[in-house]
């Protein structure tokens, strides 16, 4: 086959938080209208859904993977390290909502985080890969500055570089691509123009990078390079274009002014909400409208909360495996019929 080919068509899973499950019910609906994607364009928790989808045959199994022990176990492993305080945690987050410089001084964040994550993701590994599984593109973030660094001004050098962790072809069709969060139409300097695809790196490995989100994980380590979040570009709409002649899209809410959009501004330079009115204004063959996910899956997700007796700040995650399977079915649900909606005339 000829790896410049473009694939025929890219489902890009956009972020999603802890609600990651939706995904799963979307792809499941593009399976059932006939629209199956044979590449998926991942970032954070995006990542996982796409890393179960390309493991596991079928859509069953791959709802009952994500509500099963392994990752309830992962899940409730999570803790809080000791910055997790609510009141630091509250500080930094109005001192940064406070400047309004975009990426003026390095970030340390291989040790200002809130919680600790394992270092490996649970993720399902298959007997064997199905001919018709389809391929993975991941997104994060490569650090390009050393930990001793931090806290300096960044003056006018690039801190990060945009990365897909992906195979050859999606190495071949996405080459001398520049990097959308690079654009200066959002972007301050803070991330290199270039943008970067890297072979041979595990799925699992690539997923766990991209759930490192600032702030909130510290950065992964790599065959000795560090990495941050796939949140650098949440919706790589640039790249779905370039890897796929069909491109299914997510049309987001807009990120949280007080803490998403000043931790964007801080860590990576970037003006979040310029960026996403410009992903929205694009073409997509197919958009899934999901900006009232917040609201319509509010108790069915995992959350912050803070415990004053302890003073931490921590993950609010269901108490039993039956409780947590249940948001994990009510995920689902919410991204198939969103799916449904979005393959309009389709009959299942």
């Amino acid at each position: 086959m000829n790896t410049h080919e473009q694939y025929r068509r890219c489902l890009v899973l956009a972020g999603g938080g802890f609600r990651f499950s939706y995904y799963l019910g979307v792809h499941a609906a593009a399976e059932d209208c006939g629209r199956r994607p044979d590449v998926l364009l991942a970032s954070c928790g995006g990542a996982i859904a796409a890393a179960a989808i390309a493991a596991l045959p079928d859509a069953g199994a791959r709802r009952d993977w994500i509500a099963g022990s392994a990752m309830y176990a992962f899940l409730r492993s999570i803790r809080s390290t000791q910055r997790a305080t609510p009141l630091r945690t509250l500080g930094a987050a109005g001192l940064r909502w406070l400047r309004r410089a975009r990426s003026a001084r390095i970030v340390d964040l291989q040790r200002d985080y809130l919680f600790e994550l394992p270092a490996a993701l649970p993720l399902p590994l298959p007997e064997r890969v199905a001919p018709d599984a389809p391929a993975l593109a991941i997104v994060g973030a490569r650090l390009l500055y050393e930990p001793e660094q931090t806290g300096a001004r960044r003056r006018t050098q690039p801190l990060f570089s945009e990365v897909v962790f992906g195979p050859q072809r999606v190495a071949a069709l996405l080459d001398g691509s520049p990097a959308p969060a690079a654009d200066p139409r959002w972007s301050a300097g803070a991330v290199d123009p270039v943008l970067r695809v890297e072979l041979g790196i595990a799925p699992a490995d690539a997923a766990r990078i991209s759930i490192a989100d600032m702030f909130y994980f510290r950065s992964h380590e790599v065959a000795g390079r560090h990495y941050s979040g796939g949140v650098i570009d949440l919706l790589p709409i640039e790249l779905a274009q370039r890897l796929a002649r069909e491109v299914v899209m997510e049309r987001k809410m807009p990120f949280n002014r007080w803490l998403a959009l000043p931790a964007l501004r801080a860590v990576f330079g970037i003006d979040g909400a310029a960026r996403l009115q410009h992903v929205h204004a694009q073409h997509a063959d197919t958009w899934v409208d999901t900006r009232d996910a917040k609201g319509m899956l509010r108790a069915q997700g995992i959350g912050k909360r803070i415990d004053w007796c302890h003073n931490r700040i921590g993950l609010d995650v269901p108490s039993t495996q039956d409780a947590y399977a249940a948001q994990v079915h009510a995920q689902w649900d919410y991204g198939y019929l969103k799916g449904m909606a979005a393959f309009a005339g389709c009959k299942r």
